[in-house]
């Protein structure tokens, strides 16, 4: 008999209420299909990270007996990386390392180099939040190098080496590696006009974009104590032209942290209204809210201020 998909069992990811009922829980674990995994990735780039979280333990569970083949190991793969993604998002270190393990075994059962790479990616922040930097800029410059080695690679493949590479001279640059963050973001940048010239098939680009090497480079001159540039990087961003509200939060909650550093504490919670405007959970991380903290400290009178941070501190709705 087929198995049910996760979508079947009850689980609502689209625009409709979530809907889980307790009989889904005993029964035995339906199937996972790619169009669960897209749609608890659209909860992720919304930055519906509540809902995401409801839904999160069934899908994990299907992950678990999806693994068997290729396709189901590339499907169990992006599920573990999603899982590794929001305990990140929950400043939960511990769990984020132990999925992206996970993640990382399904990966290699599938053999597919852009879903290692992708896994990578997800055990990057853990192993940087540790003091692992050198193995993750080891897995990060593997996955970078596989994808690229060929005479003639995918247009997937290249996007997810730049993005590999984002995420590598992010890390060198928390390790205030300057050389290697600055060679590691240039690598990035050129994979990303080597795909400006290519033809684009119908949709919209993927990941690797202008605009993302911006929000990178934020974060990264930051880290190098460059603030200058750092700023001058967020004028120049665009962040409508980034693909997600998540990453259009993650530009703002970056030049926020630039700005502060910078002095201008008025300046850097603009950038978290913007941040709350864009998607209301990420004014909600540990991470976000510390910064507001940060800034009530230097300028507890801001008008506005207290009941942004009443609001952000409130348990929020899974709506």
């Amino acid at each position: 008999m087929e198995r049910r998909s996760v979508l079947k069992a009850g689980v609502g990811l689209g625009a409709g209420a979530f809907a889980a009922p307790a009989a889904a829980w005993a029964a035995p674990a339906p199937g996972l299909s790619a169009g669960d995994v897209a749609a608890a990735r659209r909860l992720f780039a919304a930055g519906a990270y509540t809902r995401l979280g409801e839904v999160l333990p069934l899908l994990l569970a299907a992950a678990r007996s999806a693994e068997q083949g290729p396709a189901g190991a590339v499907r169990a793969a992006d599920v573990w990386v999603l899982a590794s993604q929001l305990a990140v998002k929950q400043g939960r270190t511990e769990p984020a390392g132990t999925y992206a393990e996970r993640a990382g075994a399904a990966a290699r059962r599938s053999g597919d180099p852009v879903v290692l790479a992708a896994a990578a990616r997800a055990a990057a922040t853990p192993l940087r939040r540790t003091g692992r930097t050198d193995e993750a800029l080891h897995l990060l410059e593997e996955a970078r190098a596989h994808l690229t080695a060929g005479s003639r690679p995918t247009t997937a493949g290249l996007e997810a080496a730049g993005m590999a590479a984002l995420t590598a001279a992010y890390t060198a640059a928390q390790a205030h590696r300057r050389a290697a963050a600055h060679e590691f973001v240039a690598q990035a940048e050129e994979i990303t006009h080597r795909l400006a010239r290519r033809p684009y098939a119908a949709g919209p680009r993927g990941e690797l974009t202008e605009a993302q090497c911006a929000l990178y480079r934020i974060g990264i001159h930051r880290h190098l104590g460059d603030l200058d540039t750092a700023l001058a990087h967020a004028r120049r961003l665009r962040p409508a032209l980034l693909p997600t509200a998540e990453r259009r939060a993650r530009a703002a909650t970056d030049t926020a942290r630039a700005l502060l550093d910078a002095g201008d504490a008025a300046a850097a919670f603009a950038q978290l209204r913007l941040v709350e405007l864009a998607a209301p959970h990420e004014a909600r991380r540990p991470s976000v809210q510390a910064l507001t903290a940060r800034i009530a400290e230097q300028r507890p009178a801001l008008a506005g201020l207290a009941a942004y941070t009443r609001r952000t501190t409130a348990r929020p709705s899974s709506r």
